[in-house]
């Protein structure tokens, strides 16, 4: 089964395009673990900046799977966390 987790993450407003790229290191980061046998599946960046708040959104496996693709894209998360839309 798979399900959708938000990676909640800082990001202060005067560094919006960190938002973009940690968005696009997400993305690829989602690929090499898909490749590699991981049920998981970049869905979207949505960044607030008047909260200074990021969150990326994935279709997963497990939160698990979603600590390790930002640990390997480089994004520091606050929490991780099961979504529903």
């Amino acid at each position: 089964m798979v399900d959708r987790f938000l990676l909640e993450t800082y990001v202060p407003q005067v560094q919006a395009a960190e938002a973009r790229e940690a968005g696009e290191r997400a993305r690829a980061a989602a690929e090499a673990l898909a490749d590699e046998g991981t049920r998981i599946r970049y869905v979207r960046t949505t960044f607030l900046p008047e909260d200074e708040t990021c969150f990326h959104l994935f279709e997963a496996q497990s939160a698990e799977a979603v600590r390790e693709l930002g640990r390997r894209a480089g994004i520091e998360p606050i929490r991780v966390v099961g979504a529903v839309e």
